[in-house]
């Protein structure tokens, strides 16, 4: 049955519903994998009784309440649009509730359309959502509401906002819920939460921090066991630490003096080495990036790279902080920093970071992490012990056989993944082996080595196996053997750099044809990050380690004094780690059903793919008994909180969780300043709730609401009256035809905002299409330059003077951002004059801003009469189609690569400039590449 053929009521279908749960108290699903919280109940109360924004803490999580809201509303007599969701996080309710789903990347506009009348929840983007409610394919009067997540992403002019307000328009009745957990991104620009709440229709801020008074007392009734253990670092760790911090501090004493204004408050040592300080260094220089110095912005850049080492003396190894530290100390970047790496603290830097390698007698004997010991500890001793000390607390011999027989399984959560490979390194291999060709892998001197490490070239590593290359008769001499193995290692490290430099290089490229997808700050700080983030690419967020006991380890007696195989203590106590395999695609529960070894899983907090969300299913799968922090993570120990609380088990049964720390240090500091930040965000939250004022009109559902009026535009067809009252059916609205690419831009929704309508079109020739006469091409700056160098937007003009009498090239500036010190000015400038003289009816107008053109549109189309959108749609289409069918025709391209071809090139000929590996990646192989290089040349 479809929503169509119910033809229910969306107020009655809703009202029903809300009346039935509470009734039930919560939905009782048996797909749900456990019941809601106290102050999870709370939250969908409040939710169900109004529409408003709800804001939780980090780690105390909204997901139980959204999974619980979508369970009402997936039958098909309802439709719940769900708008804003990543990926990951849609797969993730699909799979929990079962849900359908729209594929809006892979299905036609029709089949979306038909799909829309089946109801249930749907998860939709944004950007396909708007061009479906503009071209009606969506029965909007019969959508129950729209459910927003990630509700501090909205802006003025995005899409989700977009979106609102054209559901709001047509649908009166249907209801608006909007979540987010992260109260410090309300924080960034002057009442961002109340222009989130304007854009969103809503009428109500509901506020849950850590701190939130049911919250607490939830998750105090049910604390896990937590053991703090605090890490004394080594001296030159300290010494490390200090020399850094005394480079910030001067770094930053030079950004203030260089910036007498206060632009830069946030730039301080305490946020330098803080997770957050990236995010917050672009809310707040993004506006002023332009009007800074080239020397502040270098130190901006170098106090990246200092908290990057900072990160690397706290988290990883001497060999990996070493080969870190040893990057910036080259005449190349000499020229390029700020000059910090000539002062005295970062040559102390530089020699202590390889004291830390070698020794004395400058041998390779670098020194062991702290926290390997007390890790040692924990699984060696703290855990064993705690399972001998439980079970003598067990009075029945059969519970407590039972106990001492049950799979341990331990959780070790890290940073990242540099650090869940070194720690499962570490626990396979050993200290000394791992740095060892941890140190080959780098590149790092090896030849005068301890007499620890002497023994280690001629052995194999697991996860970097050598196998020699040469054939079997050809004797290789020792010398060059160690060098064919350190070659092979540089080259298996080298390939992952690559393949995660082309990943990164991938994302970037994933936006419309010369729109910059970052800003000006962004791509001038994006060198100074790359390197870091490739690094991490290198490695997997998750490993699993088996404990198998050694052949003739102790073994315990069971109280028949019978020897106990069964028994899990011994092989923690001296039983070796085995790696089991990744987390990544691996059936977790099957592997711990299929051996009953202790197990050891290691991960990061945040996977790259899921988020901090994958923690909170990672612990209802595994049920680990021991979870090791190993480094310190606040919304990680709160999931932890949470999912004990879920649990409500018996003391001694609760997860007792090992915090190791750094004690007095920057770990520790940035700990701290996260937890800080966060209740200032929310202090912040509360003091706006408490004096926000709230329009009557500002859920939209009045008639009066101020954002819903359209202005009317007098059709310039009727005739004059003079006088004489013109009758209402002489106004229409305006109407502006917009190509769909067009979209993905704010302008769009700018525009409707003006009360003009918005017909979203495939056309060819212009973007923009105000009127019979007028088309617009629509230029940002970086897309107006690099159009202009390749011919592109000859052929544009081209087309537009042909087809249209006033055709206009508007060029769309940031006024934020500087562009006219770009690089080969000259050339630009003769390429513009040069097409202002060859076409001469061509209008070239600039615009500082999409407001400002969403403004100029509307005085340009004031009184002129409104486009055709068959006609507009059908201009140029013979001769895209002519080209299509040119291109087929050739050698090398078919079915599978025309696609890519037409969306690359303008036109046919521009295939005869391109070289032979320019076809080849654009027809995706060498082969056909070949065989088109061949026939054009």
């Amino acid at each position: 049955m479809s929503l169509y053929e119910t033809g229910k009521d969306v107020k009655s279908a809703f009202t029903c519903t809300a009346e039935q749960l509470e009734e039930a108290g919560c939905i009782g699903e048996e797909d749900m994998s456990s019941s809601l919280l106290c102050y999870e109940q709370h939250m969908l109360s409040e939710l169900l009784h109004s529409e408003g924004l709800l804001v939780c803490g980090k780690g105390v999580g909204y997901e139980k309440v959204l999974l619980t809201l979508l369970a009402m509303f997936r039958d098909a007599t309802t439709m719940v649009l769900v708008v804003n969701c990543t990926e990951p996080e849609k797969q993730s309710y699909i799979s929990r509730l079962g849900i359908r789903n729209i594929q809006v990347s892979s299905i036609t506009p029709a089949e979306r359309a038909h799909a829309y009348g089946w109801g249930g929840v749907q998860f939709v983007d944004a950007s396909v959502l708007v061009t479906d409610l503009l071209l009606n394919r969506v029965p909007v009067e019969l959508i129950t509401g729209v459910i927003v997540v990630r509700a501090n992403k909205i802006k003025d002019a995005c899409s989700v906002a977009f979106a609102l307000r054209l559901y709001r328009q047509k649908n009166k009745v249907g209801f608006i819920k909007a979540f987010s957990k992260n109260a410090e991104g309300f924080t960034y620009g002057h009442g961002h939460v109340e222009d989130v709440m304007r854009n969103s229709f809503l009428t109500e801020l509901f506020l849950w921090p850590r701190f939130h008074a049911t919250v607490k007392e939830e998750l105090t009734s049910w604390q896990p066991i937590v053991v703090e253990m605090q890490i004394p670092m080594s001296q030159n760790m300290i010494l490390l630490q200090t020399y850094i911090l005394d480079l910030m501090k001067d770094l930053v004493r030079n950004v203030q003096s260089l910036n007498p204004n206060g632009e830069l408050r946030e730039v301080t040592v305490e946020n330098c080495i803080s997770k957050k300080f990236p995010k917050t260094l672009k809310a707040e220089l993004d506006a002023i990036w332009y009007q800074l110095c080239e020397q502040t912005k270098r130190i901006v850049a170098d106090l990246r790279v200092l908290r990057a080492l900072m990160v690397s003396t706290l988290h990883h190894d001497a060999v990996a902080c070493y080969t870190a530290t040893r990057r910036f100390r080259s005449t190349e970047y000499a020229f390029k920093n700020s000059g910090w790496t000539l002062l005295d603290s970062a040559d102390k830097m530089f020699k202590t970071a390889k004291g830390r390698v070698y020794n004395m007698d400058n041998e390779f004997d670098p020194e062991h992490c702290p926290k390997w010991e007390a890790l040692t500890k924990v699984l060696r001793q703290d855990i064993p012990t705690n399972i001998k000390e439980t079970a003598k607390n067990i009075r029945s011999k059969d519970e407590r056989l039972k106990h001492l027989h049950q799979q341990v399984k331990i959780l070790i959560l890290c940073q990242d993944g540099n650090a869940c490979y070194q720690l499962a390194e570490y626990l396979t291999q050993g200290p000394h082996r791992y740095l060892f060709y941890k140190a080959l892998k780098n590149d790092v001197d090896v030849s005068k080595a301890a007499e620890s490490y002497r023994r280690f070239p001629t052995e194999h590593r697991s996860g970097y196996t050598v196998k020699s290359v040469e054939p079997k008769q050809q004797a290789v001499p020792e010398a060059s053997a160690g060098s064919s193995r350190r070659s092979l290692f540089r080259e298996k490290i080298s390939k992952r750099h690559t393949d995660a430099a082309k990943k990164a290089e991938e994302d970037l490229k994933d936006q419309d044809e010369g729109e910059s997808s970052m800003s000006k700050m962004e791509a001038d700080l994006l060198e100074s990050t790359q390197q870091e983030q490739g690094d991490n690419r290198c490695f997997k967020d998750s490993y699993i380690l088996t404990m198998s006991q050694k052949g003739a380890a102790e073994r315990t007696n069971s109280d028949a004094g019978k020897e106990d195989n069964q028994c899990n203590i011994p092989k923690l106590e001296c039983g070796e780690f085995e790696l089991a395999s990744a987390m990544e695609n691996v059936d977790i529960t099957k592997i711990m059903t299929d051996s009953n070894k202790p197990m050891v899983f290691i991960r990061t907090f945040k996977s790259e793919i899921n988020g901090t969300d994958s923690l909170d299913r990672t612990l209802e799968t595994i049920k680990p008994r021991y979870i090791v922090m190993y480094h310190s993570h606040v919304t990680a120990l709160r999931q932890i909180e949470v999912y004990e609380a879920r649990q409500q088990r018996h003391e001694l049964d609760r997860a007792r969780v090992f915090v190791i720390i750094h004690s007095g240090t920057a770990e520790e500091q940035s700990y701290l300043t996260a937890v800080r930040r966060e209740k200032q965000a929310f202090e912040l939250l509360i003091d706006t709730k408490q004096n926000m004022v709230v329009p009557e009109h500002r859920d939209g559902k009045s008639e009066d609401a101020i954002i819903m009026l359209q202005t009317k535009q007098e059709d310039p067809t009727s005739p004059a009256g003079g006088d004489q009252a013109v009758a209402t059916e002489s106004f229409i609205t305006p109407r502006i035809i917009v190509d769909k690419r067009e979209f993905r831009s704010d302008l769009p929704c700018l525009i409707h905002c003006r009360g003009i309508e918005v017909v979203p079109m495939t056309i060819t020739v212009g973007d923009y299409i105000l009127s019979p006469e007028i088309a617009v091409e629509r230029k940002s700056v970086p897309d107006f330059v690099t159009s202009l160098k390749s011919g592109r937007l000859y052929h544009q003009c081209d087309r537009m003077t042909r087809y249209y009498a006033k055709p206009i090239l508007l060029i769309e500036f940031d006024r934020k951002t500087q562009f006219h010190h770009q690089q080969h000015l000259s050339k630009v400038e003769d390429a513009l004059a040069c097409l202002v003289v060859n076409f001469p009816s061509i209008q070239v107008m600039w615009s500082p801003s999409a407001t400002a053109t969403a403004k100029l549109y509307e005085l340009i189309k004031r009184g002129k009469q409104e486009p055709d959108p068959v006609k507009a749609s059908s201009l140029g289409i013979n001769e895209e189609a002519d080209g299509i069918n040119f291109l087929q025709n050739l050698p090398g391209i078919d079915s599978t690569n025309i696609a890519n071809v037409v969306e690359q090139l303008d036109r046919p000929k521009d295939l005869h400039k391109k070289s032979f590996a320019e076809l080849a990646e654009l027809l995706g192989c060498k082969i056909k590449g070949k065989m088109l290089w061949d026939s054009l040349n």
